[in-house]
């Protein structure tokens, strides 16, 4: 056995060659002797940074390139690759944090009060959840006297919501939910920050906001590097989107100018002007040309800070999003307001808002879906991503959207198609062409159950979508419940497009619902049927005959794309317009409750026309006796004359006529061809 003595000394020579344990190197003469020059470049970089870190409030991107440059000389001073991390963790390029914060850990993670906290924070943003909750238990509270201003101050509760924000994302990453997430290219995105998208409901228009180079100011933004918000508007083209143009003035101004809420239509939008308090203001698409915003008023602008809003499908209701201190919850809160009335917005209550903040409120096209980003709930963090679903009179419990939708990061500003097979958000992602970007969301739906018998099968089902260049196209996962009518207004003679009001009444209350217009110069409407509703669709315009439609949507009905164009007739004798929504029960005469919308424009017409005189014709399909058909058509038609005399219009100006099954408009082959062939209509035999 070796003497203890001869054993020390080994143990010694072995301590002496091995490297030794990281410490932090301080910016002194001492340490730097023989390069006192580039001490002095380092020392002044850091004095120079350290002004604009220090300022309140600190001024990030600014202080970044002077702490770089004095880590040129020395990359292992602890403190100042804590404020290096610091500074990424504040800017677009969070993730970058983490390098210089995991080596100002090993270095003297005692070096700054905030080192594990900060460290934690770059791990939870890069998703490293376990990593992430063991930093922030080794985490200490730290007052603001660290620093001046809050900024650098970390209160228990942070660290309490943190920890529980990265369980939560351990959670949802474990269940992924099944989607393709793509960049939605060059033609939307720029080198520079591209958000807040918003789409029509068809998803044939899309308006985003940009910080890109030429805005129409072409003036910088003095708190960061990039140029002022404009407004940029693109279209499907069948395959891809067309490029991204700006909509110049009135929409875009000197100052910052970003779209928060597009009508279904895309003829209305919502957009928020101006700077620290700016407001929310509202633009009409008059053809071609937007027309300048105009203020949504002190109910909804206030001294306190609106940033977003979004449309009802039938544009009665804004939701939109305040930090106004009366009636909040906390943070900023989400609000609903009637536009055409005077009452106050009303708060949507505890189920949605929190005590932490709330954002990017878009109520979907059917009505009851209300999408919205938030801090609070069981977001994974930063804002997530949420949905509820307002039923029975109350808003179901917010679901996460999950991952990879939602990131540890911010996530806000999502919107969904009528079908709901897309989504449309900004995130800062790996491989984007520039700081934020827009993405395109397609949604998969349930994976399919393998299908089980005794063959042995070719292909095995996978748990996660696989991405590749060439893909079969997905298939369509149809649950919402709504249906979109669109078309072309035009005179029938001319074709020429019209200019005309579109009148949305539900058959059962009588009530109109919404009136829209279809566009000047295009002539093209669209509506936004959520199920659940007999409509009345009434298309009318000064000089021509009302034209009607009907869609009876039960509750459930899945989602449904209608195109219908509509011709528009003058009025001229021998003239016939269909009544779409005048109801009789199945072999009967007698007039339904919801003919009575329908019955009171017919009154209407003929009220203001005097000259006016109709024939009434009653149509029935080939099923059954024809002689029943002719007397069942007959009774028909006197039933609209009787209501019509009933309520003032002269005997003489009407007459009936039963016209059986002898004038078919369709093959009766077909339930739908009998159903057109089913039809009340009236004649212009005067005017």
């Amino acid at each position: 056995m070796k003497p203890v003595f001869t054993r020390l000394l080994f143990l010694l020579a072995l301590a002496g060659a091995l490297p030794a344990a990281a410490q932090s190197v301080e910016f002194t003469k001492d340490q730097f002797s023989d390069n006192k020059e580039g001490l002095r470049n380092a020392l002044r970089e850091l004095k120079d940074g350290d002004t604009e870190y220090r300022a309140d409030p600190p001024r990030y991107a600014d202080a970044l390139p002077h702490y770089l440059a004095a880590q040129e000389l020395n990359p292992n001073n602890a403190s100042l690759n804590v404020k290096i991390g610091d500074c990424y963790l504040n800017s677009a390029r969070k993730t970058a944090a983490l390098p210089y914060l995991q080596k100002a850990a090993k270095l003297d993670a005692t070096a700054d009060a905030r080192t594990h906290y900060l460290l934690a924070r770059a791990l939870h943003l890069s998703a490293k959840w376990t990593e992430a909750l063991a930093e922030y238990q080794q985490a200490q509270p730290v007052g603001s006297n660290t620093r001046n201003g809050d900024a650098g101050a970390v209160t228990a509760n942070d660290l309490q919501r943190r920890m529980q924000e990265c369980r939560n994302g351990k959670q949802l990453m474990a269940k992924p939910v099944r989607v393709f997430i793509d960049n939605a290219g060059p033609e939307l995105n720029s080198p520079a920050s591209d958000y807040g998208p918003v789409i029509s409901a068809d998803e044939s228009t899309i308006v985003i906001t940009s910080r890109r180079a030429g805005s129409t100011g072409g003036k910088n933004d003095p708190e960061g590097n990039d140029y002022f918000e404009d407004i940029y508007q693109a279209n499907w083209r069948g395959k891809a989107w067309s490029r991204a143009v700006n909509l110049g003035a009135p929409v875009n101004t000197d100052d910052h100018n970003a779209t928060v809420g597009l009508a279904p239509d895309g003829q209305r939008m919502l957009v928020y002007a101006g700077s620290n308090g700016g407001d929310l203001l509202e633009a009409n698409l008059t053809g071609t040309a937007w027309s300048k915003p105009k203020q949504l008023g002190s109910r909804i602008n206030t001294k306190s800070h609106e940033s977003s809003a979004s449309y009802s499908p039938d544009g009665r209701y804004l939701y939109f999003v305040s930090n106004r201190p009366e009636g909040g919850l906390g943070g900023s809160d989400i609000y609903k307001v009637e536009m055409e009335s005077k009452a106050p917005p009303v708060n949507l209550g505890s189920t949605i808002n929190t005590a932490y903040g709330e954002e990017g409120a878009f109520m979907a096209p059917d009505g009851k879906t209300l999408y919205f980003s938030s801090e609070g709930h069981n977001s994974m963090g930063g804002y997530d991503i949420f949905k509820s679903v307002f039923e029975n009179g109350k808003w179901s419990t917010p679901e996460n959207l999950g991952w990879p939708i939602n990131t540890p990061d911010d996530d806000v500003f999502f919107v969904t198609s009528a079908s709901g097979r897309h989504g449309y958000y900004s995130s800062d992602r790996p491989g984007g062409l520039g700081a934020k970007d827009i993405y395109r969301i397609t949604f998969l739906g349930p994976e399919k159950q393998p299908l089980l018998n005794e063959e042995d099968q070719l292909l095995a089902s996978r748990l996660a979508p696989v991405k590749q260049t060439v893909l079969a196209p997905a298939v369509a996962v149809a649950t919402a419940q709504v249906t979109i009518l669109k078309g072309t207004v035009t005179d029938d003679a001319t074709k020429q497009p019209l200019d005309a009001a579109i009148d949305l009444i539900d058959n059962t209350s009588g009530q109109t619902i919404a009136t829209f217009r279809s566009n000047a110069t295009s002539g093209k409407y669209l509506v936004s049927l959520p199920s659940g509703t007999n409509y009345g669709i009434v298309v009318r315009q000064d000089g021509y005959l009302f034209h009607s439609e009907n869609f009876d949507l039960p509750a459930g009905a899945a989602y449904a794309e209608v195109v219908k164009d509509v011709a528009m007739k003058r009025l001229e004798v021998g003239t016939t317009i269909v009544l779409r929504n005048i109801f009789f029960d199945t072999g009967k005469a007698t007039l339904r409750p919801e003919s009575t919308a329908e019955l009171e424009r017919l009154q209407k017409l003929l009220t203001e026309t005097p000259a006016l005189k109709l024939e009434m014709a009653g149509h029935t399909d080939n099923v059954g006796e024809d002689a029943k058909n002719q007397d069942l058509s007959q009774r028909r038609a006197q039933a609209v004359v009787t209501y019509l005399t009933q309520h003032g219009i002269a005997a003489a100006r009407l007459t009936a006529a039963g016209y059986g099954e002898t004038k078919p408009v369709a093959p009766n082959a077909t339930k739908a061809g009998r159903q057109l062939n089913r039809r009340t209509e009236f004649e212009v035999t005067a005017k």
